[in-house]
């Protein structure tokens, strides 16, 4: 990995922790974090990928984005959650899905245990749901992706 390489990730890394730093403290993420990280991957994909591996991320995130406009639909997501998801498929790729998916299910447990414990802010619903940022986990997966991507081709 090459020097720009790696800023280009440490810069993804410091919006996935300014989105998560946010979502935590406001329960929103915004759109130019969104946009950023998005900007980012281009130039990412631009200069480091293989035409043959972008095609197919794009693809695949545009049918997770699908797929979670659905669950937005049904209640279940924010809207800002459906953004930075689907941005954070760009980045992991085909190729990054399965560990994503795996530090993704691992940080949202901890986080949901962590407030169910009281130990981190929440939110009650009318509804008796609790209502926890997602952005956080999102984040720590995607980096997570990034480290185990560096170590890979180190």
């Amino acid at each position: 990995m090459t020097i720009v390489q790696y800023l280009v990730l440490v810069a993804a890394s410091a919006l996935l922790l300014l989105a998560a730093r946010t979502d935590l403290r406001e329960y929103k993420i915004r759109n130019d974090l969104v946009l950023a990280l998005a900007a980012i991957f281009v130039l990412d994909a631009v200069l480091f990928r293989p035409w043959s591996d972008i095609k197919w991320d794009l693809a695949f995130a545009a049918l997770m984005f699908a797929m979670l406009l659905a669950v937005y639909a049904g209640g279940w997501m924010g809207g800002g959650d459906v953004k930075i998801l689907s941005v954070a498929f760009l980045w992991s790729g085909l190729s990054g899905a399965l560990p994503f998916a795996v530090l993704l299910a691992l940080f949202s447990t901890a986080h949901t245990i962590l407030a169910k414990a009281g130990l981190v802010k929440s939110q009650q619903t009318e509804t008796a749901r609790r209502r926890i940022p997602y952005a956080p986990s999102v984040a720590g997966a995607l980096i997570g992706v990034f480290l185990l991507r560096t170590v890979h081709l180190a």
